[in-house]
């Protein structure tokens, strides 16, 4: 029966090639007997997992070498739609030859971007994207049944979106330190969203312990606190984000503004640099999907002022972003706050 009569042509045209190749003829389905184990002399761990948001459900079998903890065969039994078999796949391929250590570090988007045809163009669409979230799943369950410990162990931070894996400290950072105002803007700067959009509000793929339109809601109010709160303390506030984000206010004094760049402590010097960065420079970087993030503020041994800078969005990896991008950076802080400053990005 063609494929077209099985489902419409233009959804069967977001599939990459790899995707519809290992849909058809996947490599390694199957089992690992604990007699083939031993043969091998490795260790067989066993793990299943299930996608209550599609009805799927996998089997994943890894042969490892306990002397090493390195897989050294990985096989899967899927229960469920061509993109999980597709995605399972592709999970105990990137298995193999790592550590367990290492496995757990595979996400979901590791085994997507894994069977792209093209570095650019999703290998599923969105809406099956959450089917590739049993990956991540299922591996972070075998290495805990290895390692005898609770799944959770392998997990740091809350996790808000899994099909991206964006954690909700991320986002709310994101949303400070970017003064986001939207659930679109959050998925821009972030990928959270993008994909299943069950982590966008309720009544998605399946129910979630924290959504979007909450999370920049809770957030926005927070910040709004903290503003009139500065208002009425008669003080600003500046968001750091090392290693937290944290709020630091400090009072406004007429005798500050009347010094000069390097007299200004180091609260001071940021205050100064992102109010000049607000007014002149983000807005040109945001009309192309750019930002940066200051990051420190040191002084050199040469008397200069090093203004390290973080380059998002658009403008992370851009050619430009070492070259003229950076002098005009540059030359716009020195011309309103010193000679001697000097923009380093990292």
């Amino acid at each position: 029966m063609a494929k077209n009569s099985l489902i419409n042509g233009s959804i069967w045209e977001q599939y990459s090639q790899k995707v519809q190749d290992r849909m058809n003829n996947p490599r390694y389905m199957g089992e690992i007997t604990e007699e083939e184990a031993k043969a091998r002399g490795g260790k067989l761990v066993v793990a299943d997992f299930g996608a209550e948001s599609c009805g799927d459900a996998v089997r994943l079998y890894w042969l490892i070498d306990p002397k090493t903890d390195r897989i050294l065969d990985a096989k899967f039994k899927s229960f469920g739609c061509g993109t999980a078999i597709a995605s399972s796949d592709t999970m105990a391929e990137l298995c193999i030859g790592k550590t367990v250590d290492q496995a757990v570090k595979i996400t979901n988007l590791d085994v997507e971007h894994a069977m792209r045809d093209n570095p650019d163009e999703p290998a599923v669409p969105p809406q099956k994207m959450h089917c590739s979230v049993m990956a991540y799943d299922v591996i972070k369950q075998a290495a805990a049944n290895y390692k005898g410990v609770d799944p959770a162990h392998f997990e740091d931070e809350i996790i808000v979106c899994d099909c991206a894996r964006v954690s909700l400290g991320t986002i709310k950072e994101v949303i400070r330190l970017n003064d986001l105002h939207t659930v679109e803007e959050i998925t821009q700067y972030t990928k959270a969203g993008a994909f299943c959009k069950s982590c966008v509000r309720p009544g998605g793929h399946e129910e979630k312990d924290y959504y979007l339109v909450d999370i920049l809601k809770q957030t926005r109010e927070e910040m709004e606190r903290e503003r009139l709160q500065a208002q009425a303390d008669g003080v600003f506030c500046v968001f750091f984000t090392n290693p937290l984000v944290t709020t630091i206010c400090f009072p406004i004094s007429n005798k500050a503004l009347e010094m000069s760049f390097e007299q200004l402590n180091l609260i001071g010097k940021f205050k100064a640099v992102e109010g000049v960065l607000d007014e002149d420079i983000r807005p040109m970087l945001q009309m192309d999907g750019g930002n940066l993030d200051v990051i420190d503020i040191r002084p050199a041994d040469d008397g200069k002022t090093d203004i390290y800078i973080r380059y998002l969005g658009a403008c992370s990896g851009c050619a430009s972003g070492a070259s003229g991008t950076l002098y005009a950076i540059e030359n716009v802080l020195q011309e309103n706050l010193s000679p001697n400053i000097r923009v380093m990005p990292i």
